[in-house]
């Protein structure tokens, strides 16, 4: 049998290493049949065009296809059905214990990963038609709000989870109150996905926060979580290998829906259930997402109180695009950034064990 660290990292290899060779097959046919936007342009949160984001993005937007998030999740669904096969069919295999396709810890985080997945896969498949009208966004978060209910439910329901543990302090009682704030925080964490908006941003950024949670859940003795997570990691390395600018593809809906789905219920499995702190310490962690979100609901805010914009455009990666940043280096600041909070976040988690 070999030692839990290599059960988690040699996942996290395999998805590597799948997503490197799904990639080509990928391209061809996304490049094949023409997977991008026919036009460009994007609508503003409060409904307006946005023409900054226009003169940033009008050419970048139909050079390369969307979908790109399929490497991410299909490489991970892969690499945890491979060596779940494996382990079951090959003789002797059982004994690596490799696999970490389990009931208590990966089956409810991978249900969301690719129900999510395979729901922004439809909003990219209406994207790319010449009408460019993708799934509205009202429905969107409908489907969002619909899985996070099951989701939370279940926790409330069948896993007895009721309370949130609070970092070097007593846990917060909430009972059947779980259920709506797991339903916000995935709202939350969902609206994050507009990250993904500069070539390599969302990959590094998302890169770093799965595998702080990877570092949480194998803290917690959750080996098959922490494999899950470094599984993820895989192939958000993968993605990002062919995302460094400029960018073969773009993670879209399919790959930012079931990742932020994913997320929201990791937190909460690395929270009571694994003795830890997985929901404390989520804004510290996806610090960058938070400030996602806040820019957006402050632009917005401003806008309508006072008239005019606070930032050139929303949300604040863009806005220091706008005001003369090269890409690359927001996307290289913001890794740093990611990075930074990781460490930050996993401290927090780890201490409060």
């Amino acid at each position: 049998m070999i030692s839990d660290l290599a059960r988690v990292l040699i996942p996290a290899g395999a998805s590597f290493a799948i997503g490197i060779l799904l990639t080509p097959l990928l391209t061809h046919y996304l490049y094949k049949y023409k997977a991008w936007k026919k036009q460009p342009g994007k609508t503003a949160i409060d409904g307006t065009q946005a023409s900054e984001f226009y003169r940033l993005h009008e050419k970048n937007e139909v050079r390369a296809p969307r979908m790109g998030g399929i490497v991410v999740w299909g490489s991970v669904v892969l690499t945890i059905l491979g060596i779940a096969i494996v382990s079951k069919f090959v003789a002797g295999a059982e004994i690596l214990n490799l696999d970490f396709l389990s009931r208590s810890q990966t089956w409810i985080p991978l249900a969301a990963l690719i129900i999510g997945s395979l729901a922004g896969l439809i909003d990219d498949l209406m994207v790319i038609r010449p009408s460019k009208d993708g799934m509205p966004l009202r429905l969107r978060l409908l489907i969002v709000i619909f899985l996070s209910s099951y989701a939370g439910w279940w926790f409330w329901h069948k896993l007895d989870v009721t309370t949130v543990n609070i970092p070097f302090g007593t846990p917060l009682e909430l009972g059947w109150l779980i259920v709506p704030l797991f339903v916000t925080i995935a709202l939350a964490v969902y609206a994050s996905g507009v990250i993904d908006g500069i070539d390599g941003l969302s990959g590094g950024v998302f890169a770093s926060i799965f595998a702080s949670y990877s570092i949480i859940a194998f803290a917690q003795n959750q080996i098959d979580l922490a494999a899950f997570c470094a599984a993820i990691v895989g192939g958000l390395l993968a993605f990002l290998w062919f995302n460094i600018p400029p960018a073969r593809f773009y993670m879209s809906d399919t790959g930012t829906m079931g990742l932020t789905l994913a997320l929201a219920v990791i937190a909460f499995m690395t929270d009571s259930l694994g003795e830890g702190v997985g929901i404390a310490v989520l804004p510290i962690i996806g610090g960058l997402l938070v400030v996602t979100v806040a820019s957006n609901i402050v632009q917005v805010a401003y806008k309508r109180i006072l008239g005019r914009k606070l930032l050139r455009i929303a949300p604040l990666h863009h806005h220091f695009e706008a005001i003369g940043w090269p890409g690359y280096k927001v996307v290289m600041r913001y890794w740093v950034l990611s990075i930074v909070l990781a460490f930050a976040g996993v401290i927090v988690a780890l201490v409060s064990i």
